[in-house]
């Protein structure tokens, strides 16, 4: 049957696109994650799948020790090729390691907490780890940039195709809430070096390593974060100071929006999602009485209700972890420091050209890519994602080598002309 004689089908997608590998829908999610990371390298697909098999649905322990055994045999397949001197075999073998321990944190929030916090930090060490000997099996080609933040440093790697030293064109990418360095790769890095570009990656306050080595936590003016960033690398003479880019995924379709409308410098970015109000994912699941409290400011009663709503060990263990890094444990005072993180008050003074990306079936803040565009006076596109291209769900997981092509569309129309 030629092209022309296919049969037509409707544009509904398949019934695992439809229906999930898992009924659980954060297990379902994350595997369509690690199963999108291998478009650009990050293990294999029937790794993937066999990793998935050993998986009992809803079994948060299952799927820790289903992640951190492909890991420990990912790691020692890494180590043996770097031994035999085949550091592109070892290369690839460590990115999945580190990926796979990446994925088994999934699970941090859903384990008994005493058994939570004994393993959250070596794995997090064991993942990084393996990122770090990636890294290093870049040769000269990648270089560790330590970031002037306040008191501290922020750890951020320049990943460039080559080690030329020639400038280039580089995108500036900022993670989201929870994910691991590695979801940065194949969230933009990935193609920027293939298009010859240099990518920036980093763990700003609360995220990764800030987070679970260095205790910072999040803040809502990410511009005091990104701003030291671009001073970092503009001095470079490995990066077009005339051509930087920026990209946010996740939470990022919040942070970084809220840091272009203070910082200027760079020529286009992407938000993939645009995120106008963070707390609405926090605050859809509060009854009507309860926001009736929050808005009243009535701490005291607000945290009692959540104390009694918190009761199942499952429901507070979630809790605690998401919010561990706004670095407040009161209910009340966690939700009104949440409610801080929004656009509707600076969106006006964005400049930068911007594209949001709007996946169909998005989990967590549906609806905002739309509002942030209605925000905006600066130039701004949607692109648009649905599950007839196998790319749906919040952050296209599916989907992103789609998702690249639109994105380095934008960024690279507002490129300056050579």
């Amino acid at each position: 049957m030629t092209a022309q004689q296919t049969v037509p089908t409707t544009a509904t997608g398949s019934h695992v696109l439809e229906e999930g590998f898992f009924a659980n829908r954060s297990f379902d999610y994350g595997i369509r994650i690690a199963l999108g990371a291998t478009a650009y390298g990050v293990g294999d697909v029937g790794t993937v799948l066999a990793t998935a098999a050993r998986i009992t649905n809803g079994d948060w322990a299952s799927w820790f020790s289903a992640w951190t055994n492909r890991a420990d045999q990912l790691a020692a397949l890494a180590a043996q090729h770097r031994q035999a001197g085949d550091l592109r075999g070892a290369s690839w073998a460590f990115l999945a390691a580190a990926d796979a321990w990446s994925r088994s944190l999934d699970a941090i929030d859903g384990l008994p907490a005493e058994q939570a916090e004994a393993v959250l930090l070596p794995t997090f060490r064991k993942g990084r780890d393996c990122w770090e000997a990636w890294i290093d099996c870049a040769g000269s080609r990648f270089v560790r940039v330590d970031v002037p933040y306040e008191d501290t440093t922020l750890p951020g790697y320049l990943l460039r195709p080559d080690a030329s030293g020639r400038a280039r064109p580089t995108l500036v990418i900022t993670n989201g809430s929870d994910g691991p360095i590695t979801d940065m790769w194949w969230a933009g890095a990935a193609e920027a070096l293939d298009r010859g570009w240099n990518a920036f990656v980093y763990d700003g306050p609360g995220q990764q390593s800030m987070l679970f080595e260095r205790k910072t936590t999040f803040r809502p003016d990410w511009e005091a974060v990104l701003t030291p960033v671009v001073d970092a690398l503009v001095g470079r003479p490995d990066v077009d100071a005339t051509a930087l880019t920026a990209s946010g995924i996740s939470q990022a379709g919040y942070w970084v929006p809220r840091a272009l409308a203070f910082e200027h410098r760079f020529v286009a970015a992407v938000a993939d999602p645009g995120v106008v109000d963070v707390s609405t994912s926090w605050t859809e699941y509060l009854p009507a009485e309860m926001l009736q409290l929050l808005d009243a400011g009535r701490k005291d009663d607000f945290d009692r209700y959540m104390a009694q709503a918190g009761g199942d060990p499952e429901t507070a263990r979630t809790f605690a972890y998401r919010a561990r890094p706004f670095g407040v444990s009161s209910p009340f005072d966690l939700f009104t420091e949440v409610r801080r993180y929004q656009l509707r008050d600076v969106a006006e003074r964005i400049r930068t050209p911007l594209l949001i990306t709007e996946p169909e079936d998005e989990q967590f803040w549906p609806g905002q890519s739309e509002q942030l565009a209605g925000l905006l006076s600066a130039p701004h596109e949607m692109a648009r994602f649905g599950v007839a291209d196998g790319a749906n769900w919040h952050c296209q997981p599916l989907g992103r080598r789609l998702t690249a092509l639109r994105a380095f569309e934008w960024l690279e129309a507002h490129l300056p002309s050579r």
